[in-house]
This record gives C-alpha cells, structure tokens and sequence, in this order.
C-alpha cells in the first residue's frame, strides 16, 4: 500500500469549515493515511525543514489540502514549500528526493465553480491558477496527478443553516471523491 501524506495548508482549521470537514471525513475514510496541519505545528511560520522532508521522504503520494486565497494557496502552505522543497533536496544536481511521488491537490474556494471560466467573473478556469503547481511538480521530478477542486463553499455562508447543510454536504462529497482519487492511485 502507498504511503500517504495530506498536508493541510489551511491558516487556521478551528475557523474552517469546508477543509475541516473534509480532512475529518478523509481521517474516517483513510486512518492509515499521515495528516499534516501546519497550522497547528507552525502558527509561528518557523517550519521544521528536517521533520518535514523526512515527512515527504516516507510518502508516495503527497496531497495538498488547502483553500484557494487570492488564486492560490495560503501563505502557510506557500512558507512550506519554500523551506521544505529546497535545492539539492527537491530540485538541482542533486535534488532527486522526490522523484517519482505523485502530487495530488485538494482545494476549495469560495466562489463557485461556475465562475472559474474565460467567460466568468474570475476570467480563467481554475487549470489557468495550477500552472505554478504543475511547474513546481515537473522541476521536482514530482509525478502531477490533478486535483480535486470543490467552489462554492464560502465560510461566509456558515451562519445560514440551509447553506451551512448543503456546505456540509459538499464538503464530505469532496473528500470521498478524494479518497476514490487516491485508492485508484494504488
């Protein structure tokens, strides 16, 4: 069975809703797999470089569960990769650790799906906000394996118990389309 690590990048889980829900329901679905909240192991931002490269070196799949924040992800996750993928590790002459991993994202946003269209308000498909990512997996020799993408889940909502239900929904539909993901990737 392939290792997998699920890095939530989320700033704070505890005022979260879609990814809290989500990383519950993959926790039920999938117990053996290694959970990683930065939020709570570095509120202060001071990654622990070693801890989490050996994090990567255990797993085979690498998921990055994160919600979307100005067309990318939180800051947090962005402060992981910089520290933890770095020359001669991830990428370089000798940077070959995580060649042949597969990455796999997992994100949510607020605005719906409909909206990330060349004709919508956002005026790009949410493909056109990867290309960072599928970068970064190409230098790193890191297999890209898509992503799972969930719109429509705005934390403003939650105070609207029609809303808040259907957010819920969602959000657990999310991540069971994520554990399908990865059990096909075995």
């Amino acid at each position: 069975m392939k290792k997998i690590l699920i890095v939530s990048g989320h700033p704070d889980l505890n005022d979260s809703f879609a990814n809290k829900t989500i990383l519950e329901e993959v926790h039920k679905l999938l117990p053996e797999a290694e959970i990683a909240y930065l939020d709570k192991l570095y509120p202060d931002f001071q990654i622990d470089v070693q801890k989490e490269q050996e994090r990567l070196l255990r797993a085979d799949i690498i998921v990055l569960q994160y919600p979307l924040f100005w067309y990318t992800a939180p800051s947090l996750l962005h402060r992981w990769i910089e520290k933890t993928f770095t020359h001669g590790f991830s990428h370089g002459k000798t940077g070959d650790k995580l060649k042949g991993k597969q990455l796999v994202l997992s994100f949510t946003a607020g605005a719906p799906e409909e909206m990330y269209s060349p004709e919508g308000p956002q005026q790009h498909s949410i493909d056109d906000f990867l290309t960072p990512y599928r970068q970064m997996a190409h230098l790193c020799q890191l297999e890209w394996s898509g992503y799972i993408f969930s719109g429509g889940l705005s934390y403003a909502s939650r105070h609207d118990e029609k809303e808040l239900a259907r957010m819920k929904e969602k959000s657990i539909r999310h991540a069971h389309l994520l554990v399908e993901k990865l059990k096909g990737m075995e």
